[in-house]
């Protein structure tokens, strides 16, 4: 596992446990202590689980971004390798015709 798999993983288990330590503690209003320790956001339940879900779906697209982008690199990769390889063909086909000796075929001329 890679350091950044690594840390994403304890991200998500610590927003987990924060979700459920919070949501035990205050059924009805909740009271999301900010990270400076110097006082609360209170909301609603909905809008913290609206709050948390959006940090869920974040958390989720930046797990999925690095597949995403290599395969993006690869593809492009890929292409750029083909297009080469087709030029490469191209020439050498146009050298082989351009070097063919002239044919003096009697029913051609006539």
């Amino acid at each position: 596992m890679s350091l950044v798999s690594f840390l994403q993983v304890l991200l998500l288990l610590g927003i987990a446990a924060y979700l459920a330590l919070v949501t035990l503690e205050n059924p009805g209003v909740i009271r999301l202590p900010l990270p400076t320790g110097s006082g609360e956001l209170t909301v609603p339940v909905g809008m913290a689980v609206t709050l948390f879900l959006g940090l869920g779906v974040l958390f989720t697209s930046l797990l999925l971004l690095p597949g995403l982008w290599r395969e993006r690199l690869r593809r492009a990769r890929e292409a750029r390798l083909r297009r080469q390889a087709e030029e490469r063909l191209t020439a050498t086909l146009q050298a082989r015709l351009g070097a063919l000796p002239e044919t003096t075929d009697p029913e051609v001329t006539a």
